[in-house]
């Protein structure tokens, strides 16, 4: 195929814009990544309150643009910015439905009207892009919230000849985040009740957004090959299982990758000192602010560092990090930590911290440029996920000289791949079984190979120089595509 073709990436959440975790990062970076190959990609997100607070330069584009919700319709306005490298980022403006503290939750639960707030999204893109003219040959959906977009592209707006040859690409960040909502919300929709069966949005009696991703898009993909095959399981398709392998000729598996032109500590603009593979000697300064920043003894700084940067559930292992943070203080090693999540992890890991002052530093909440200085001043990174679509932490740790300690699950086992001291080949250390002493067992090598200098410092570098860039995935997408355009739909 010659010649551009226009690729729209809805997401509930961009970085910088908008952000709760790695979806965030992923579409705010491969459409970048695109346009670099020559797609004429842009971004499309609501305008939440975090982006009105943000300081981007916005411009108002349309106002007034009605939208059908229920029996009634519902006005928005469309503002337009760019991303740092400049790709078009659109967002749809409705004050009552996106204008809160937070994206879909706040601490009693998730809101309320979230059927509202994303189908009125959802239906909001088709008519800014129809009534401003912008052609999508790719309409790239990700998660739940962006579900019903293939769903509408089937069934209401299938008629329509500026979508005739639009086609529909569905990614699936986690499948244990599946967008359930009563039958009833439905209506709200427009969508025809005769769409909910078990073949289409129905899922055990309720409506499921994912699910109408999942099957009425053109082709899904997930974050990462292993992943992508871990969903199609019992164990892992958390119910979802069936629909997927029923496509499974249409799902591909393509791993994340990470923008290097933020996360890089020959760049980082977070960092108080730089460094590189080439001049490591900023990294062991870094450790050393780090310990003060987090309220650590100085002493710390001539023992491993660990680093645990995460949202604060289950999933990302938690119970495991708990059950092990005093064998790993006992080893005398220090532990800086820093998440926001479940309150019940948010109390437990803080008294980690008391309970051991000066060895283990903790910060609870969101903090992006302490993210960036706890990765470059720890020494091993910890990531023992039960599950992992892809996961992002352990590709930012390489670039920054921080060894990856992972649970061989999803894309973390597709990218760390454990050191073998023999042949000096692995970038890491992993575990298999989801327990404590699994999860101890590899810190321990990765302690007992801090040890040695040299190797240790060898192994730093050669993740520093690996190459998991957003390029090299943009290409496997471009083949998609590529694939969907050739297509008589």
């Amino acid at each position: 195929m010659s010649g551009k073709f226009n690729v729209l990436f809805l997401a509930p959440e961009v970085a910088p814009f908008a952000k709760t975790g790695g979806l965030a990062d992923v579409a705010g970076s491969l459409p970048d990544a695109l346009r670099r190959q020559g797609v004429d990609a842009s971004i499309c997100l609501p305008l939440y309150r975090t982006v009105k607070e943000g300081g981007f330069r916005l411009t108002r584009m349309i106002a007034g643009l009605e939208v059908p919700l229920g029996a009634g319709k519902l006005a928005c306005t469309i503002w337009s910015g760019e991303t740092s490298q400049g790709t078009p980022v659109y967002f749809i403006e409705r004050e009552d439905l996106y204008d809160r503290p937070n994206l879909y939750r706040n601490p009693a639960g998730d809101y309320y009207d979230n059927f509202e707030r994303f189908t009125f999204f959802s239906r909001a893109v088709l008519h800014f892009a129809q009534h401003a003219g912008i052609r999508i040959d790719v309409i790239h959906c990700h998660d739940w919230q962006t579900g019903l977009v293939p769903v509408y592209l089937k069934t209401l707006f299938r008629g329509e000849p500026f979508f005739l040859n639009t086609t529909s690409v569905f990614t699936i960040h986690n499948i244990g985040y599946q967008g359930l909502f009563p039958p009833e919300k439905l209506r709200l929709s427009g969508i025809p009740y005769s769409e909910f069966h078990p073949e289409g949005l129905e899922y055990w009696g309720q409506v499921s957004l994912l699910k109408a991703g999942i099957v009425y898009s053109d082709v899904i993909t997930t974050v990462s090959p292993r992943y992508g095959k871990e969903i199609q399981t019992a164990e892992m398709g958390l119910g979802m299982e069936g629909i997927l392998r029923k496509r499974s000729d249409s799902l591909y598996g393509i791993l994340n990758g990470a923008d290097y032109s933020q996360w890089d500590p020959a760049v980082d603009p977070h960092l108080p000192v730089r460094y590189s593979a080439e001049e490591l000697k900023g990294k062991k300064e870094c450790k050393t602010l780090l310990i003060s920043e987090m309220g650590m003894n100085e002493r710390m700084a001539d023992k491993p560092l660990l680093g645990f940067i995460s949202r604060l559930s289950g999933q990302k292992g938690c119970d495991l990090l708990l059950r092990v943070a005093h064998r790993v203080i006992e080893d005398g090693a220090g532990l800086a930590v820093l998440g926001a999540g479940e309150e019940h992890y948010e109390k437990a890991v803080a008294k980690l911290a008391e309970d051991h002052p000066g060895r283990i530093g903790v910060r609870i909440g969101f903090d992006e440029p302490l993210a960036h200085r706890i990765m470059a001043g720890s020494d091993i990174l910890l990531v023992p996920s039960q599950y992992e679509p892809c996961g992002l932490t352990q590709l930012y740790a390489l670039r920054y000289g921080t060894i990856p300690v992972v649970r061989a699950t999803g894309g973390l086992a597709d990218t760390i791949t454990p050191f073998d001291q023999a042949t000096r080949e692995g970038n890491g250390f992993r575990f298999e079984s989801f327990e404590p002493e699994s999860f101890f067992s590899a810190i321990r090598q990765a302690l007992s190979l801090y040890r040695k200098v040299r190797i240790w410092r060898q192994l730093a570098v050669s993740g520093m120089k690996a190459d998991f860039s957003w390029d090299r995935s943009a290409e496997s997408y471009l083949e998609i595509y590529r694939g969907l355009l050739t297509w008589d739909h």
